[in-house]
């Protein structure tokens, strides 16, 4: 009988002991509590935005973080189904980010945002939310003119342009893939009727083109370009939901 009481009390320790170490934490996700383990939410080292993916609505504008409104709205096929999917620009509405300049008057210099849902035919899915990687369209260029983003769909990829006049352009590639959007290629004009330099990276074949334009008195159309190309380094491709700042993208380390 004493063998059979300790056995019992011997049990009952263990079970608390494993209940006391599967402490959980309750994470709000689209107004639904979901619990989680707290060795889970500690390990994920994934933005909190993007655990969202797979979030469904009916309706592009129900997925616009609070305080954000959209920008500008882009539709196009990014997943190859046959089907129109959404890519909304956000913005920043934070009263604070509106700034009085000495020579241009209000600005709002809230940042930009991107939000990208594909079309399930009776609701939208979410892929990718990054709420802030965009810098606002009135920021300061100094000497240069500030860029001008847009974003456009062209055959099933999303590219990222930031025109800046005469001084050229620089765009991004992205191509969808597990779950994300994958940083594939790289392109930089420097000049405008003058080009002084190009600049093209495939991060799919991990090579880089240069051209630079020898000819100094070049009018425009009649550049002499000298070609160099070269093998990168690249150990994992950039994705969209982790870029921060596409303004701090240094592609001079490629």
């Amino acid at each position: 009988m004493q063998k059979i009481i300790y056995t019992l009390t011997l049990l009952l320790l263990a079970s608390c002991g494993q209940q006391k170490s599967e402490q959980t934490t309750t994470v709000a996700v689209s107004d639904t509590s979901v619990t989680v383990s707290e060795t889970s939410a500690t390990n994920n080292n994934r933005t909190d935005e993007h655990n969202l993916t797979g979030e469904q609505k009916k309706n592009p504008n129900d997925f616009l973080p609070k305080g954000f409104v959209v920008f500008e709205k882009i539709s196009g096929d990014l997943n190859r189904d046959g089907t129109e999917d959404c890519v909304l620009i956000i913005k920043g509405t934070d009263k604070k980010q509106i700034i009085t300049d000495e020579y241009r008057g209000k600005l709002d210099r809230n940042r930009r945002g991107i939000i990208i849902l594909f079309d399930k035919k009776n609701h939208f899915e979410l892929v990718v939310k990054n709420e802030n990687c965009f810098s606002s369209e009135n920021e300061d260029g100094g000497v240069y003119a500030a860029p001008e983003l847009s974003v456009e769909i062209k055959k099933g990829n999303l590219y990222v342009n930031y025109a800046q006049g005469r001084y050229g352009y620089r765009q991004y590639n992205f191509r969808y893939k597990e779950s994300d959007f994958e940083l594939i290629g790289y392109d930089e004009s420097n000049g405008g009727a003058v080009i002084d330099s190009e600049i093209s990276i495939n991060f799919l074949t991990k090579k880089k083109q240069e051209k630079f334009n020898t000819n100094e008195n070049a009018q425009g159309g009649d550049e002499v370009f000298k070609e160099t190309w070269k093998e990168i380094n690249v150990n994992r491709l950039i994705k969209l939901s982790e870029i921060k700042d596409f303004d701090e993208l240094d592609m001079s380390v490629y």
